[in-house]
């Protein structure tokens, strides 16, 4: 249910000043796989339409919210009296509320927006969760409390400042869907991929923008032969070396390593003023150059 009874002269400038203000500072695209079922959480941008800045009516009915710091807090506190609650947002959240979520057992989708945490702990309490999203949450970097989330299927990683082993995700025997992304000014490291062979059920795995590999050894994806239920890899056509290209071919088809509209990797890839070749570290040519055609 969308919150749509705020009253007219509810602080629509502040909601507006909010969306400005995140806007500089993180995109609001849905950047979620809206194919099968790994995915039905709301779009980022929709995100202030289900803030609970007002006293709630039918309570019972509600069942997505978003919560920050700013609010009052008998505002904020009404997650707690909505029995059908099956989503939940923390953008900018205060610590109070952090902790305080630990009580919402039977929440089933979670988005965690600019937070310092020293630990996850707090998510590994939410036994229900499927649909598991932290963006710009820094401050820890020990994904193991996911492994107590027996109902995870699906996690959205972006800009984790201190994480780079993702190998604490292994052992999850429901998840089957991985997305990781860094920012334009920094990386996201990930130590490597070994752990992709422990992650039984794994079907597709995404590669978002500026994703570094700290171990890069060739074949960096080989973890994968181990893995018998995936489907499908997202990649850009620069993140890898032309040999784990050709590796991860062999094992999924070229058909299943796309890019992040599906479209499949191809050896080169033309656009109007040039041509760009597969693999980390390959050169463009011009189109106009005779000489390099």
């Amino acid at each position: 249910m969308i919150i749509n009874d705020i009253p007219p002269s509810h602080n629509i400038a502040t909601i507006a000043e909010q969306h400005y203000t995140y806007t500089m500072k993180h995109h609001f695209g849905d950047f979620l796989d809206r194919t099968g079922d790994y995915w039905t959480t709301i779009p980022n941008r929709e995100r202030f339409a289900f803030i609970a800045d007002v006293k709630l009516a039918n309570k019972d009915e509600v069942k997505i919210i978003t919560i920050n710091k700013t609010q009052d807090k008998t505002h904020w506190e009404q997650i707690f009296d909505c029995p059908n609650l099956e989503e939940l947002t923390l953008h900018d959240p205060s610590k109070e509320q952090v902790q305080a979520i630990r009580k919402l057992k039977e929440i089933k989708r979670l988005r965690v927006t600019f937070f310092r945490a020293t630990d996850i702990e707090f998510i590994g309490d939410l036994e229900n969760v499927e649909e598991l999203i932290l963006e710009y949450v820094s401050g820890f970097s020990d994904l193991s409390p996911l492994r107590n989330l027996h109902k995870l299927k699906s996690v959205h990683f972006e800009n984790l400042r201190r994480v780079n082993d993702f190998g604490r995700l292994t052992g999850i025997k429901s998840l089957r869907y991985i997305y990781i992304n860094g920012t334009f000014d920094w990386s996201q490291p990930v130590q490597s991929f070994d752990f992709l062979g422990e992650i039984p059920n794994l079907e597709i795995l995404a590669l978002g923008f500026n994703v570094k590999v700290v171990n890069s050894t060739y074949p960096i994806f080989k973890s994968i032969i181990q893995n018998k239920k995936i489907k499908k890899l997202r990649i850009g056509r620069a993140f890898c070396n032309l040999e784990d290209y050709a590796f991860i071919e062999a094992l999924l088809g070229q058909e299943n390593i796309t890019y992040a509209d599906d479209t499949p990797v191809k050896l080169f890839y033309e656009n109007k003023e040039q041509i760009d070749f597969l693999g980390k570290g390959m050169r463009s040519i011009s189109k106009t150059n005779s000489k390099e055609k």
